[in-house]
């Protein structure tokens, strides 16, 4: 059985080495030109240097997103961009433009991915894109299992399959929603989410929601059931969506995905609850399979809620541990007290509890609790910890 490599987003420095350290084999980042996502916290030229070499270094892959829909005035100095992608050592683009996929190929050696943006369906149309010289193909969100089954088995093409992450309401990305409302264009890294906010309904001059207002947005995607099939399917590349989250957002779900992946390919025993209850400390919008399984019913969107309600919260992350003393240097997310249940979640553990017993400060002070997020801390922790290992309180629901 063929492991397919784990590809996770990564909006910084910082959340591309947590995404590494946590288990994914590449990721895809977002440079400062010709990107969706534009105001996610974007990469320039010497920091994709940087992302390229830490990433080499540990053997796995950069990809950076040029998937806009370029209109006239966005196509200035793509020719040197892209020379600079090649020359820094991304390993591919992702493209979404036959104008970005011909300049490319015309002045670069650089590996082609096409992006979901351009919602390949269908394997007449990869099978085009495998003979334009694209490497790989990202399908669009819309297909089930069966679909991709089918298309892998006619194509030579490397295929590449989102697998978590938000789910647009509209046919991937095409939508106007945002450039009518806000003014900000989807298909040039502006949406505005347009489809999550809560709308009233009318029927001339009458209100026909009552107490609830309405969005049409769908839940987001997680296929924690549907990995093992896909993986028999074959598909080269299994996706996360999400640059915009956060690190314990990344390191949950990426470290999820990659021990569900390492225990079907090792033919482990699955616990298919352990690993949803795991995904579920990370979620903020309730999930579905998206079209995994077919045609989508009213179980796949969030017609009239929001869903907002992480299971555990995030509250430090290990900077460093004395082993005599079993203190722990820890870097402070969120408000945490003398006394609290939290549990330490690492790529090379399994999640372990502990009480909060003392917290100080650098000084040595001690505190009546953690106020101020980026600040350091000292705990006590009675056991091995390492660099990049996450904290975070246990939620008892009652």
């Amino acid at each position: 059985m063929k492991k397919p490599e784990l590809l996770a987003p990564a909006g910084s420095l910082e959340k591309l080495k947590i995404a590494f350290i946590y288990g994914a084999d590449a990721v895809f980042i977002g440079g400062k030109k010709f990107s969706l996502r534009a105001r996610a916290s974007n990469f320039d030229i010497p920091e994709i240097k940087k992302a390229c070499d830490f990433a080499h270094d540990l053997g796995k892959k950069v990809y950076v997103t040029t998937n806009i829909i370029p209109h006239n005035d966005n196509l200035n100095g793509l020719v040197d961009y892209l020379v600079d992608l090649e020359s820094v050592g991304v390993d591919a683009i992702i493209c979404a433009s036959p104008i970005i996929v011909d300049t490319a190929k015309k002045h670069t050696n650089l590996e082609i991915h096409i992006s979901t943006q351009v919602s390949l369906t269908n394997y007449e149309s990869v099978n085009f894109w495998y003979n334009e010289g694209a490497k790989r193909v990202v399908l669009a969100r819309e297909l089930n299992k069966f679909e991709i089954a089918e298309l892998r088995n006619k194509t030579k093409c490397n295929i590449e399959v989102f697998i978590h992450g938000g789910m647009c309401v509209s046919y991937s990305g095409r939508c106007t929603l945002s450039n009518n409302m806000t003014d900000r264009d989807a298909n040039r890294g502006g949406c505005a989410h347009s489809c999550r906010w809560n709308y009233d309904i009318y029927d001339g001059d009458t209100k026909l929601n009552d107490n609830i207002s309405f969005s049409m947005s769908s839940r987001d995607l997680q296929t924690v059931k549907q990995i093992s099939d896909l993986i028999d399917i074959g598909v080269d590349s299994l996706k996360i969506e999400g640059r915009m989250k956060s690190i314990h957002y990344i390191a949950t779900v990426v470290n999820t995905y990659r021990r569900l992946i390492d225990d079907i390919c090792n033919d482990s025993d699955l616990d298919l609850p352990k690993y949803l209850l795991e995904i579920k400390k990370a979620e903020n919008r309730l999930t579905s399979h998206g079209f995994m399984e077919g045609m989508t019913t009213i179980d796949e969107q969030l017609y009239n809620m929001r869903s907002e309600n992480p299971s555990q919260e995030f509250i430090a992350f290990v900077k460093d541990y004395d082993e005599e003393n079993y203190i722990a240097t820890i870097e402070q997310r969120n408000y945490f007290l003398p006394g609290e249940e939290v549990e330490i979640f690492s790529p090379h553990l399994e999640s372990m509890k502990f009480k909060v017993d003392e917290i100080k400060d650098i000084e040595g002070n001690i505190l009546d609790a953690a106020r101020h997020p980026k600040q350091i801390l000292k705990i006590f922790i009675p056991f091995k910890v390492s660099k990049y290992d996450m904290i975070r309180k246990i939620k008892h629901n009652h």
